[in-house]
């Protein structure tokens, strides 16, 4: 018996939720689904989804409300879905836990990737980190962990120990929006100063990667930025 992954919707709008089952369905998912909070989160502790796509529009309770309750015991791959397109609450859902953030109205293809990636990344560990050995390669970029060394077709690629320790920790998380808090966090430690002055060393640091991985920096193929939030390595 063929053994499909479970998708729970957390949605209330039934347009919306009927689009995305329909989607999901004919790719090969099953699909539960939940039009409240409280239902979504006992549904997520019995029925142990693959995946939720989170709406944050609920009708008991916010859905970044719901995320933290999730995130108090399972690491599950949770993707919100939602209309609100303001910054702060991307970096707020990412910043609780969430695996990705997609903005209605949305393409079925996009769905599909985000999914897929969530999926992916949610097998490696199950806690979301591939191991810093061996390699990783991305079309014609390697990372040679043990080694310590970046290669781009070939032909190694000179960092500075900031952007080899950046570039290792976008590779980790790949196909996920690190924040730049979190990046800053990881990278620079936890004793920050100037908030401004710390995104600003990000962004140049950022900058000179792209000159060296990227034929053309402005339309990046390994490192995109997500405007206001973060940055992603992508995997497609």
């Amino acid at each position: 018996m063929e053994n499909k992954q479970l998708v729970m919707i957390v949605d209330d709008e039934d347009s919306i939720c009927h689009f995305i089952s329909a989607v999901l369905t004919s790719n090969g998912f099953n699909v539960l689904k939940s039009a409240t909070g409280r239902e979504a989160v006992s549904l997520a502790a019995s029925r142990c989804p693959d995946l939720i796509l989170l709406d944050l529009g609920l009708p008991d309770m916010d859905g970044l409300e719901v995320l933290k309750q999730l995130r108090q015991w399972t690491v599950l791959p949770v993707i919100v879905v939602s209309a609100r397109g303001l910054e702060r609450e991307k970096v707020e859902a990412l910043d609780l836990g969430a695996d990705d953030y997609i903005t209605k109205p949305f393409g079925t293809a996009e769905l599909l990737a985000r999914i897929r990636t969530a999926l992916r990344h949610s097998r490696r560990t199950g806690s979301a980190a591939a191991p810093e050995a061996g390699k990783m390669t991305i079309r014609e970029l390697e990372i040679d962990y043990d080694k310590r060394l970046v290669t781009l077709a070939g032909k190694d690629v000179h960092l500075t120990p900031i952007e080899y320790k950046i570039i290792v920790l976008l590779s980790k998380y790949i196909g996920r929006v690190l924040t730049h808090d979190f990046i800053i966090r990881e990278v620079w430690g936890p004793y920050t100063g100037d908030h401004a002055n710390e995104v600003q060393a990000l962004r140049v640091n950022m900058a000179n990667i792209r000159r060296k991985l990227e034929e053309n920096p402005a339309e990046p193929r390994y490192i995109v930025t997500e405007v206001g939030v973060g940055y992603r390595m992508t995997e497609e």
